[in-house]
């Protein structure tokens, strides 16, 4: 896909989410009753880091959902800002599922569990390529995910345990708490280096991020 037409995509999505954005605020409402994070944080020692830029570098948390159209959008924006600020941001994903999507959850959970196994990534990767395919279904595609996880040759007893076990679903609603608390109202929402980003066109995240490096060179 061209970079024009991925930047046509994610302005009008965003202008749909900025338009829709307090039914967004609604639907964003812890999926269990686990009690609040103690003290919200941007980044956990458990966090999703995919890139990892050292000590100097810029770092930029994601609040995603994997069946949000908006995170499917900027998916591809996010991933060329990886590779253009190689070794220059530290990139970690934080889950936050909204309850109006049906598979949000099960998506968290799948990718919570090749997590657990060190395939964040590729199952991450994987599940946005796949969402036109899932999204906005209102059945369970819970098989589907865990065929995905089958095609990443993941340890299928591991995987089918780490799903059932609560610890994974407690694991996300961490990240769900940490957000709420934050102030995240719906998704993606970004932080670089701690401060929010509000996005109305496809290049602030990465003036932001351009902003962020500048101000610590």
């Amino acid at each position: 896909m061209s970079s024009r037409r991925v930047a046509l995509i994610v302005t009008i999505v965003l202008a749909a989410v900025v338009f829709i954005g307090g039914f967004v605020v609604a639907l964003a409402s812890p999926t269990t009753n686990a009690s609040p994070s103690p003290a919200a944080q941007l980044v956990r020692s458990n966090s999703q880091v995919l890139d990892a830029g050292g000590d100097n570098a810029v770092t930029v948390v994601e609040f995603l959902d994997f069946e949000c159209e908006a995170c499917g959008a900027m998916y591809p924006v996010v991933d060329q800002l990886r590779q253009e600020f190689r070794d220059r941001i530290t990139y970690v994903v934080r889950y936050f599922p909204l309850a109006g999507h049906f598979n949000s959850g099960a998506a968290a959970l799948a990718a919570q569990a090749a997590a657990d196994q060190g395939q964040f990534e590729p199952m991450f990767r994987r599940l946005f390529e796949t969402q036109a395919n899932w999204g906005e279904d209102k059945v369970s595609r819970a098989d589907e995910f865990r065929g995905f996880a089958q095609d990443l040759s993941l340890d299928m007893g591991r995987y089918d345990a780490s799903i059932a076990d609560p610890k994974t679903q407690q694991r996300i609603q961490i990240d769900l708490n940490d957000g709420q608390a934050l102030g995240v109202r719906g998704t993606p929402t970004f932080f670089v280096d701690g401060k929010e980003v509000e996005l109305t066109k496809t290049t602030d995240l990465r003036d932001a991020i351009v902003r962020a490096l500048e101000a610590k060179s």
